[in-house]
């Protein structure tokens, strides 16, 4: 069984970085992609980000290029999505997710591929 538990959310103005943690625990020896998905409010769940486990390969929803990098540490066992020029279009709660069944995000945009998520961290973003 593999947690997943995020940090790093707050408040910032537009224009500010924030760095998101996500951090797994337990069976984590076993290669798996990550992903970061947001859900603003009134808005359905969203794809961010998704790395594969060497971190050779990052996706990127288009309206983060450019301003947001994924990355890990597997010595740490940790994820971080690295958000700068932020918004106030970023303002959701930020989620990250493991696929355990595969090394390589299968579809990264589809959040059904995940099979494990953290309980989410609140991102606000200030006009």
């Amino acid at each position: 069984q593999v947690k997943l538990v995020e940090s790093g959310g707050g408040l910032v103005q537009a224009g500010g970085s924030l760095r998101l943690s996500c951090a797994a625990s337990g069976r984590t020896f076993s290669p798996y992609a990550m992903g970061w998905f947001r859900q603003g409010p009134g808005k359905e769940r969203e794809f961010v980000a998704a790395i594969t486990w060497s971190g050779g390969s990052t996706f990127y929803r288009d309206s983060v290029k450019g301003r947001f990098t994924i990355f890990r540490d597997k010595t740490k066992n940790t994820g971080y999505l690295q958000m700068n020029s932020l918004k106030p279009e970023d303002t959701a709660v930020y989620y990250c997710a493991a696929d355990r069944s595969s090394w390589r995000p299968k579809a990264p945009a589809d959040h059904t591929e995940y099979d494990c998520w953290g309980q989410g961290t609140q991102v606000t973003v200030s006009s």
